[in-house]
């Protein structure tokens, strides 16, 4: 269960957080929150999906693996592990998700400001130098260069998602989403169908207006458009992530 608290100096002066990549970590996400603006970092590595969610809108994402639990980014390399006892699994990507590279740290509202706060049940988040991990503050109370550019990371974050409703609602507008299904064969006897996720309509996009597509690239909504469909290449490289784990039995 999460135990969210607001960051200080005096009660969490000895906290670290491990930056070690692994499932037991809190890594093994199939889907990685985005926003409109985080996409031309990652339509290189993940392919970038919108999900509609529970009050009819819908959410970018980031797809990190096939089926739920499982991000196919997460290499568990045997000779590293027995080489640094355990430190095994690592991330095969360039790019880290902001929503992945943020834990444990997140936005809560204090005196109706948005202010830094930690998951202290969070896993990565250990107490004293013998734990290892990253230190959060430096022996005289100032911030460390790792809480700097996690607070930086979680600002853009924030700032990101709160102007996500724009472009979703633009999306949605000029209906520019359209569902898709992914049946994929991994052996004779094995298939595995994705579904329940949209992606960018081509042909809608192709036959907008010069005015719709004027105000798209004005509001900095079309390169993003274009960063999505782009995305959709590193389908092929999930599957085949998917299918050497399925042969090698995992």
């Amino acid at each position: 269960m999460s135990q969210a608290v607001l960051l200080n100096n005096v009660d969490h002066h000895d906290l670290r957080v491990i930056v070690a990549r692994g499932a037991r970590y809190g890594d093994d996400e199939m889907l990685a929150p985005t926003f409109f603006g985080e996409f031309r970092a990652l339509q290189a590595h993940y392919p970038i999906v919108f999900q509609q969610t529970a009050d009819g809108g819908f959410r970018s994402l980031a797809l990190l693996g096939l089926r739920p639990r499982e991000n196919l980014f997460l290499q568990d390399d045997a000779l590293e592990r027995d080489a640094l006892a355990g430190a095994g699994e690592r991330w095969d990507a360039h790019y880290l998700p902001m929503a992945i590279e943020r834990l444990p740290f997140l936005i809560g509202i204090a005196e109706d400001e948005p202010m830094l706060h930690i998951d202290l049940a969070h896993p990565r988040v250990v107490r004293g130098e013998g734990r290892g991990g990253e230190p959060l503050f430096l022996e005289h109370g100032g911030s460390s260069e790792f809480l700097q550019r996690a607070a930086s990371l979680l600002r853009a974050l924030h700032d990101g998602l709160r102007e996500e409703a724009g472009f979703i609602a633009a999306l949605r507008r000029l209906h520019l989403l359209e569902p898709f299904a992914l049946d994929i064969r991994l052996d004779q006897h094995t298939q595995h169908r994705l579904s329940g996720f949209h992606t960018i309509d081509e042909r809608a996009l192709r036959a907008l207006g010069a005015a719709d597509l004027h105000a798209l690239a004005q509001a900095g909504y079309l390169e993003a458009i274009y960063m999505a469909l782009a995305s959709q290449s590193r389908l092929r490289d999930l599957i085949e992530r998917l299918s050497r784990r399925h042969a090698a039995g995992r």
